[in-house]
C-alpha cells in the first residue's frame, strides 16, 4: 500500500452554506465520498471502506434498491387508491342527497314547513 501523507485532502468542491440539516448532511456525505475516493486512489483506504463501495456496486445491491423503489411505488398506488375510494364515497353521498332533495325527501325547506 502507498504511504499516507499527513496533509489534508484539498477538496475541489466549494459548497454554499447549508440552508437545512438535510442539505448539510448531503454536503458532508459528498465530502466523505471524496475523501474515501482519494484514499482508494492513494491505496490507503481501509478494508471497510473498500468493502462498502464493492457492496454498493454489487448486482444484489442494485436489485435491493430496485425492489425498494417498486415497494415505494406500490405504497403510493395504494395510497392513491384509498384517496380515490374516499372521494368516490363523497361523490355517492352527494348524489344520494341530491336525489333526496329532488324527490322532496330531505333538505332545509322541509324543516321550515313543519
Amino acid at each position: 500500500m502507498a504511504k499516507s501523507s499527513n496533509k489534508p485532502l484539498e477538496s475541489s468542491r466549494e459548497f454554499a452554506p447549508a440552508i437545512s440539516p438535510e442539505t448539510r448532511e448531503l454536503q458532508i456525505s459528498a465530502l466523505a465520498y471524496d475523501l474515501v475516493e482519494q484514499r482508494i486512489r492513494d491505496g490507503t483506504a481501509t478494508s471497510q471502506e473498500t468493502t462498502y463501495f464493492l457492496k454498493l456496486s454489487s448486482p444484489s445491491e442494485k436489485m435491493r434498491k430496485e425492489k425498494m423503489a417498486k415497494e415505494i411505488e406500490l405504497l403510493e398506488a395504494k395510497t392513491d387508491a384509498i384517496k380515490a375510494a374516499q372521494h368516490l364515497d363523497e361523490v355517492y353521498m352527494e348524489a344520494i342527497n341530491a336525489m333526496r332533495l329532488y324527490q322532496g325527501i330531505g333538505g332545509e325547506d322541509d324543516e321550515e314547513d313543519l
